[in-house]
């Protein structure tokens, strides 16, 4: 049986670091084998892409450059570390996915969709995520978080309205596809995150048993 894939996704400053390491310990303590992993990046090729991606340079990067980047990172990703693992029934938990371009590069970048949606086919086609689980907070809350961790990366330095329209697109897809999502208030304290967390998971799961 194919394992499920799980994403969790969200703007900057939402948090997703830290849950994410919940949502591990909840599917492990479930008794599932599960691999975790993160986009762009998750095998040493796709690292190297994410470290282009995330790193300032003289060079601007040309905003369909860094979306076929994105792409070419998610395919080796997908071949190597993905694909294999839900072939053998185990479950990946993924930090950001496909989603994410539509939010950052759709949405923040605008670039057209259809584009992102030939690129998404051509990639992987009718693989979608089971669940994916958005973190989704104003604004101006990650931005404050993110601005306590000090040193920012190529996005985090991106204007607020880049991250308001980032947050629009995320929030207009779970929307669309309320079967998929579970949208997550993480503007909250963090105990109250994971008491949310927890619940839509474990109702999830239930679901699927």
């Amino acid at each position: 049986m194919r394992g499920k894939l799980i994403t969790l996704e969200g703007g900057e400053g939402v948090g997703k670091s830290t849950n994410l390491s919940y949502l591990e310990q909840l599917l492990r303590a479930a008794g599932h084998e599960l691999v975790v992993t993160r986009e762009p990046g998750g095998t040493p090729l796709a690292e190297q892409i994410r470290a282009l991606l995330l790193q300032r340079s003289e060079e601007p990067l040309d905003e369909l450059a860094e979306l076929l980047l994105v792409f070419a990172a998610r395919a080796q990703h997908l071949q190597q570390i993905i694909r294999p693992a839900l072939a053998r029934g185990c479950w990946v938990l993924c930090d950001r996915f496909t989603d994410a371009t539509y939010a950052y590069q759709a949405g923040g970048r605008q670039l057209d969709r259809n584009h992102i949606a030939l690129l998404e086919q051509l990639v992987h086609g009718d693989l979608q995520p089971d669940l994916t689980i958005l973190l989704d907070a104003p604004v101006s809350v990650g931005a404050a978080r993110v601005a306590r961790r000090g040193e920012r990366d190529r996005f985090e330095r991106e204007a607020d309205a880049f991250f308001e329209r980032v947050r629009a697109t995320y929030l207009q897809r779970a929307a669309a596809a309320p079967a998929r999502f579970r949208v997550i208030d993480a503007a909250q304290p963090l105990d109250a995150v994971q008491q949310q967390l927890r619940t839509a998971v474990m109702a999830w799961l239930e679901a699927c048993a």
